[in-house]
C-alpha cells in the first residue's frame, strides 16, 4: 500500500479523502488542515463519508511531513494564494514524496512555465527525489486528454473546441466567484481572472499541450472576451443575491492560432443564473458540463456530466479532476523523480474498483 496524505479538506480535500479511501493501492495515513476547528476530527467525517476513517486530522506539516509518506495530494486552494501554494508543493516534493495537485495553473504544462513556478519545484525534486503531476479538469482532461482522445476518432480534424459552460451559483467558493471572476460586481469592475494574458497564464498550457500532441506549431495565443449584466436582480441557493444590472455572465475564448486561423479552442461560458445571456451557448441541464467538439469528418461531439454531493455539478468536476490525479499515483510511484504532465501520465482504468462501494479490507 502506497502511503498518501491528503493536504486540505475543502472542496477539492473531501473529494480527495475519498478517491484515496476508494483506491486498492492507496493507504490514507494523514491529513492536514489549517482550520483549528478541524484538528481532531476523522477524515471520514470530513470527507462525508458516513463513517470513520480512523486517520485523525493535524496541522503539524513537518511531523507530517518528516514521516515520509509516500504521495501527497496537495488540495488546498492556489487560486488566491499562489504563492504559498508553491511553497507548500515544494514542500511535499522536497520531502520525497509523488504530489499530485490542481493548485497552480501554470505548472500543468512545466515547459512553458515561467521560472518562479518552475525554479523551486525543480530545486525540491533535485533535493527530496520527489515528482509533480498538477492537473484538474478545465484546465485539465476536460482540454488536454478528452479532446485528444476524441480527435483520434476522425479521419480528419480541421478544429477542436472545448468548452465549460457553467452555472457558477453551484461553485462553493465565493471570494473566487464574486472577486476573481466579478459575478454580482458592477459592469466597470475588472475581475482579476479576466485580466489580459491572465486567461492564457491559466489555460493556455493546455492550448500548447494539444498542440504538441497534435504535432502542430502555434503561431501565437489569443483571447477573446465577453460580459453580460443581469437583466434583474436573482437568488441563489449558496450564494445570497446577484443585483441588478451587476455582471451575470462571461465568455470567454483562448485561441490556439495555426496557419493564421483559431483551430484549437477552449472556451468558457459562465453564468451566475441561467436567465443571463440565454443566446450563449448552454449545457443540457442549464446546470453545468463539460463538451469537446471536433469539427472534421466526422463532426464529433462529447458532452460529460459529472455530479456528487447531492447532485451538484461543480462538486463532480471536483471529484473528476481528483480521480484523475489519485488515480495516477502508483503510476508515478514506479517512474523516476520528476515533473509530468497530461501527455506524459496515462489515463488508465478503474482496476480494482467496479461494483466496490463499501469501505477497503483492512
Amino acid at each position: 500500500m502506497i502511503s498518501t496524505v491528503v493536504w486540505g479538506t475543502g472542496n477539492v480535500g473531501r473529494a480527495a479523502i475519498r478517491a484515496v479511501e476508494a483506491h486498492p493501492a492507496l493507504e490514507l495515513v494523514a491529513v492536514l488542515v489549517h482550520d483549528p476547528a478541524k484538528v481532531g476530527r476523522d477524515a471520514g467525517e470530513l470527507a462525508g463519508l458516513g463513517h470513520e476513517l480512523e486517520v485523525r486530522a493535524s496541522d503539524d506539516i513537518e511531523a507530517v511531513l518528516a514521516a515520509r509518506p509516500q504521495a501527497v495530494v496537495y488540495a488546498a486552494s492556489g487560486d488566491i494564494r499562489p504563492d504559498d501554494a508553491l511553497a507548500d508543493i515544494a514542500r511535499a516534493v522536497g520531502s520525497g514524496a509523488v504530489v499530485v495537485s490542481p493548485a497552480l495553473y501554470p505548472l500543468y504544462d512545466h515547459r512553458s512555465a515561467p521560472p518562479e513556478f518552475l525554479d523551486p519545484v525543480v530545486a525540491a525534486i533535485a533535493d527530496g527525489g520527489g515528482s509533480l503531476f498538477a492537473s484538474g479538469v478545465d484546465p485539465g482532461w476536460g482540454n488536454d486528454v478528452l479532446p485528444l482522445l476524441v480527435s483520434g476518432l476522425g479521419s480528419t480534424v480541421d478544429a477542436i473546441r472545448c468548452q465549460e459552460i457553467f452555472d457558477y451559483s453551484t461553485y462553493d467558493q465565493p471570494d473566487s466567484v464574486r472577486l476573481l471572476v466579478g459575478m454580482g460586481q458592477p459592469m466597470d469592475y475588472d475581475p482579476p481572472m479576466l485580466w489580459d494574458t491572465v486567461p492564457t497564464m491559466v489555460w493556455g498550457g493546455q492550448i500548447r499541450l494539444m498542440a504538441r500532441a497534435l504535432g502542430v506549431e502555434l503561431d501565437e495565443i489569443r483571447e477573446t472576451l465577453d460580459r453580460r449584466p443581469l437583466d434583474a436582480t436573482v437568488s441563489t441557493r449558496t450564494m445570497g443575491d446577484f443585483e441588478a444590472g451587476t455582471q451575470g455572465a462571461v465568455r470567454f475564448e483562448v485561441q490556439g492560432i495555426v496557419g493564421g486561423e483559431p483551430l484549437i479552442v477552449i472556451e468558457h461560458v459562465t453564468r451566475i443564473h441561467p436567465s443571463c445571456a440565454p443566446d450563449w451557448p448552454t449545457p443540457p441541464d442549464g446546470t453545468g458540463a463539460h463538451r469537446v467538439v471536433i469539427e472534421g469528418r466526422p463532426r464529433i461531439e462529447v458532452t460529460v456530466e459529472a455530479a456528487d454531493e447531492g447532485e451538484n455539478r461543480s462538486a463532480g468536476g471536483n471529484a473528476t479532476a481528483v480521480g484523475r490525479l489519485v488515480n495516477a499515483i502508483d503510476w508515478l510511484v514506479d517512474q523516476t523523480p520528476g515533473l509530468y504532465d497530461a501527455l506524459d501520465v496515462p489515463l488508465r482504468p478503474a482496476v480494482g474498483k467496479l461494483g466496490h462501494r463499501g469501505r477497503k479490507q483492512r
